[in-house]
């Protein structure tokens, strides 16, 4: 029990570090490109593996929902991961991938596991502008030396629930969302999200609070533009509390993850005084001690937009 609790925390203070792990995983032969292609999620967000249990499918389910499933009691939504990836198993679906996402659990059903990788943030680059699928976020050098052809896909699984599972998409602002937050004119929102639909959601969230925002793919993204937007203000003789009124980040990114993004703005004396709040799919007690760890402001699930409504407005009015 010593040794298990050990690997828990040791796998939970990686993301102190910009380091992760992945789980490679297969899904058949595509069927575009005609090969099997390795395709990876955070360990974080997985719960357990588990055998092709029964599936229950409902009248009216369509691909890529398989069905239902009861796992240790728990009755969850089983989808199709080949299917929705455009690959044919060539074994089966053998083995589901239960993850927990926020505020929902469901499984994916795939061929084969393939095993772990502990990788840096820093080996891992977006893939919006090389590959064409929108359910694949960014692509992992598995060797160290960034040269190799030993990728694997790290599936946006943000929005591949958005699409299939319409309880996964929070719920419409309401009046509540819309709350004064004494922004001063010309104050932006920096935010960091690498998922495509989280962006727009976002987005369209700051947009119905009257947040004016800044969007950015990665956290090193938006780590050059908040040092871009210091040195600006430093030029002018203006401060950089008059320029960014918060930061909005997620916590899985390419290249820098979310702790390492807020971890280098509460350790610079000049930035140290902007609010950071963190917007993450990864819930959980272990990850919630890292938020207060690297010093973040707030901390909320995805996708709540009153909520994430609130707690900006909490962080904002704390820190005048």
């Amino acid at each position: 029990m010593d040794n298990f609790q050990k690997e828990i925390d040791e796998r939970a203070n990686l993301a102190l570090s910009n380091k992760f792990e992945l789980l490679l995983f297969r899904l058949g032969s595509d069927q575009l490109k005609g090969k099997s292609e390795l395709y990876g999620i955070n360990v974080f967000k997985l719960r357990e593996i588990v055998p092709m249990p029964t599936i229950t499918r409902a009248a009216g389910m369509q691909s890529p929902l398989l069905g239902m499933a009861s796992i240790r009691g728990q009755f969850i939504p089983v989808i199709d991961l080949p299917a929705v990836t455009g690959c044919k198993p060539e074994t089966g679906l053998n083995l589901l991938l239960v993850t927990e996402y926020a505020r929902s659990t469901q499984a994916f059903a795939v061929e084969s596991v393939e095993n772990i990788v502990r990788l840096d943030w820093n080996q891992v680059h977006t893939a919006e502008a090389g590959i064409g699928s929108r359910n694949i976020t960014s692509i992992a050098c598995l060797d160290t030396d960034g040269e190799s052809n030993n990728l694997a896909l790290v599936l946006d699984v943000e929005q591949i629930l958005y699409d299939i599972i319409p309880s996964v998409r929070g719920v419409e602002p309401s009046e509540e969302t819309a709350k004064d937050f004494n922004l001063k004119p010309g104050q932006v929102a920096i935010v960091a999200e690498d998922s495509k639909v989280a962006r727009q959601l976002l987005e369209q969230g700051l947009k119905s609070m009257g947040i004016p925002a800044i969007m950015h793919n990665t956290g090193l993204e938006a780590w050059i533009k908040i040092n871009d937007m210091q040195k600006e203000a430093a030029a002018a003789g203006e401060s950089i509390h008059d320029k960014i009124a918060l930061v909005l980040t997620d916590l899985e990114m390419p290249e820098m993850d979310g702790f390492t993004l807020t971890r280098n703005i509460k350790r610079d004396d000049t930035l140290r005084q902007i609010p950071v709040v963190i917007h993450s799919s990864l819930s959980g007690s272990a990850n919630e001690d890292h938020v207060r760890k690297v010093g973040a402001d707030g901390y909320v699930a995805k996708f709540e937009i009153n909520e994430l409504s609130s707690v900006i407005h909490r962080v904002l009015e704390k820190k005048r």
